[in-house]
């Protein structure tokens, strides 16, 4: 059925510190298991009421808390949680504004589309628009104000991540100068500025009417982030959303600047890559280990109370730029999350580093999607194709570290970064699959590269004793590995991998439950079945394909998969005496001929309500192709 295209992806959802949902869900390690009955949701809502600041401002902070187990927020929904919160996030109390903002940010972060739907029914973007045009009124940026802003800006961007209603809203109500200002305190108020960014990076996405109100002022904005020097992980992850934010921009930037802007971009993106999570998250870790091994009992710090401690902490950075700690001089850090617990820096690094390497690999993936001049304009304009940034993408694709992997499973608040580094992998098979279906042969290296690239994944896929059956990753290695095969294959390469290893590789495919997987595994087994029947001795290996993927054309329950065997089936048995030979001994003509009107009836009697028009269009080409291959292969069987 062709080489599939490959889908965009849209921003992760996220939460005050630039850090994914998945964190949220992963980061403790297992879930535990909450009926209905635990859920806390009536009481908690019922303290909203309170005349007590201090008791709203406990039940919005324990919401936060609780809906971070996504099981547990249809009991808040089914209580109206959303319509009895929004009255606080206009609350006379600044605390209580603050923690209503965070719940809703969880609430909508956590619990995906349903919830943010539900938010824009409710109307919560009355108050939460109120709530940020007055402190843009204000231009306040104090701790307070930056504190409450950082999961405004995230429920925000969650929201608009969901709802065209709420994108609209964002549009036409001048929010897009708030954002800048809070991207613009990057130098001071690093996890605001973030927060700012993913929401930049969200409302810039698909959004024509917000790009034509795009100024050079948030230009400048943008193109200072991306080229600042600051030093560290979570700069990194700042200067990508940035890449990423400017890269959604292009169709707005200056004619003059747009060439250095994307050459910027894609060097943001390469030196992001080009860190190693393998050697830099068990550096974080041991960092972690020795300054809790080096840092004295609170009761040792000058004979403070944990509660004056703290309280010191909270000084903001231009009343106390510096204060006192052991006899040393300390300057304060400002960057504060309701979150994730004060002392996990170094996970916060670790988060961010793979968080911006996945972003990363997002972005060039879209960037592949682009069409027309664009796409054009980048394949002359930067390393892409000079094989450094897709060799990078391809070092990104080996399994994680298995010394990182076991550091990170034995500590439970870094286990959820273990799920974290599989994604990164995921996602660079996906990109790699996005570049070798944009770029040529000669521009990826030539037939030595994609050889090496080949036995790359060979070892990926089989080198373990049996195939990887995460859905996640098989899907993505398999589409990487159809798009090289068919490339291979153009170019009369030799193939690195052996009939049974595709074999073994479809009985597995087969079996997941991803459309997109059997529809690539059995493609696989066409672009080989078709390379092999021009060889000599290669009808029995071509029998055995056959039978698998009459099996697939005839057995799998979804249509597309189907028709993806049958045009398989076509260039496999298209030419030569090979295929001859074993068409003739799988009894290739009388199956097809049973299975013409099957699958003619499948496409009239499930098509229409279940596919796309771009489906229908290729399944019914098929159909004629099908009755078009049996009509040549009574001729050639005859003989």
């Amino acid at each position: 059925m062709g080489k599939s295209k490959t889908t965009k992806f849209k921003r992760p959802q996220f939460n005050s510190v630039g850090l994914p949902v998945t964190v949220v869900k992963e980061g403790d390690g297992e879930e535990e298991e909450h009926g209905d009955d635990s859920c806390p949701a009536a009481e908690l809502l019922e303290k909203l009421q309170s005349p007590s600041a201090d008791v709203r401002e406990f039940a919005c902070a324990s919401i936060s808390r609780v809906v971070q187990q996504s099981q547990t927020i249809p009991g808040f929904l089914q209580r109206d949680a959303v319509r009895r919160l929004g009255p606080m996030l206009l609350d006379r109390s600044l605390a209580v504004r603050e923690t209503a903002t965070g719940a809703l940010r969880n609430l909508s972060a956590c619990g995906g589309q349903e919830v943010c739907e539900d938010m824009v029914k409710h109307d919560i973007m009355t108050p939460l628009t109120a709530l940020l045009r007055e402190v843009r009124l204000h231009r306040c940026f104090s701790l307070t104000a930056s504190l409450q802003l950082l999961p405004i800006s995230s429920c925000y961007s969650n929201i608009n991540e969901s709802s065209s209603q709420a994108l609209s809203v964002f549009n036409k109500s001048g929010l897009l100068d708030v954002v800048v200002q809070c991207l613009e305190k990057h130098p001071h108020n690093l996890e605001l500025a973030i927060s700012a960014a993913h929401c930049l990076h969200t409302v810039t996405e698909d959004n024509p009417e917000l790009l034509c109100s795009m100024n050079t002022a948030v230009l400048g904005a943008l193109e200072n982030v991306l080229l600042s020097s600051q030093p560290g992980v979570t700069q990194t992850l700042l200067r990508t959303l940035a890449a990423g934010t400017l890269w959604n921009m292009k169709s707005s930037l200056p004619a003059a600047r747009q060439a250095e802007t994307v050459n910027a971009v894609v060097a943001t993106l390469s030196q992001c890559l080009d860190l190693d999570a393998g050697m830099l998250i068990p550096e974080l870790r041991q960092a972690e280990e020795l300054r809790h091994r080096n840092a004295p009992a609170v009761s040792d710090i000058e004979g403070q109370a944990p509660e004056e401690l703290a309280e010191e902490e909270m000084i903001e950075e231009e009343e106390a730029p510096k204060q006192k700690r052991n006899g040393k001089a300390a300057k304060v850090d400002n960057d504060f999350s309701d979150l994730l617990p004060r002392g996990k820096e170094e996970l916060r690094e670790a988060t961010a580093l793979l968080t911006a390497q996945q972003t990363s690999l997002e972005i060039i993936v879209n960037m592949c999607c682009s069409d027309g001049e664009w796409l054009n304009g980048l394949r002359c304009l930067c390393s892409f194709i000079e094989n450094s940034l897709s060799h990078t993408v391809l070092k990104k694709t080996e399994f994680p570290k298995k010394e990182t992997v076991n550091l990170c499973h034995q500590n439970p608040s870094w286990r959820g970064l273990i799920k974290k580094m599989e994604r990164v992998q995921s996602r660079a098979l996906t990109c790699l699959h996005s570049i070798l279906s944009t770029m040529d042969a000669e521009s990826l290296g030539g037939a030595t590269a994609l050889q090496e690239a080949a036995q790359h994944l060979s070892s990926m896929v089989f080198g373990a004793p049996e195939i990887p059956k995460d859905e996640e990753f098989l899907e993505a290695v398999i589409s990487a590995m159809r798009s090289l095969l068919q490339m291979i294959a153009s170019k009369n390469i030799p193939q690195c991998m052996t009939p049974q290893q595709l074999m073994s590789l479809s009985e597995t495919a087969t079996r997941c439950d991803v459309v997109s997987v059997r529809v690539n595994a059995v493609a696989i087994l066409g672009i080989t079945g078709s390379t092999l029947a021009k060889e000599k001795g290669t009808a029995e290996t071509l029998q055995m394909i056959g039978n698998a993927l009459l099996q697939v054309a005839t057995k799998d329950p979804e249509l597309v998969v189907n028709g993806e065997a049958l045009d398989a089936l076509f260039d496999v048995f298209a030419d030569g005496e090979e295929a001859e030979t074993a068409a003739k001994n799988i009894s290739l003509l009388p199956a097809l001929k049973a299975l013409q009107p099957v699958f003619k009836t499948k496409i009239r009697k499930e098509g229409k309500g279940k596919y796309s028009p771009q489906q229908l269009c290729v399944l019914d080409n098929i159909r004629v192709n099908l009755r078009r291959f049996i009509g040549y292969l009574e001729k050639v069987l005859k003989k």
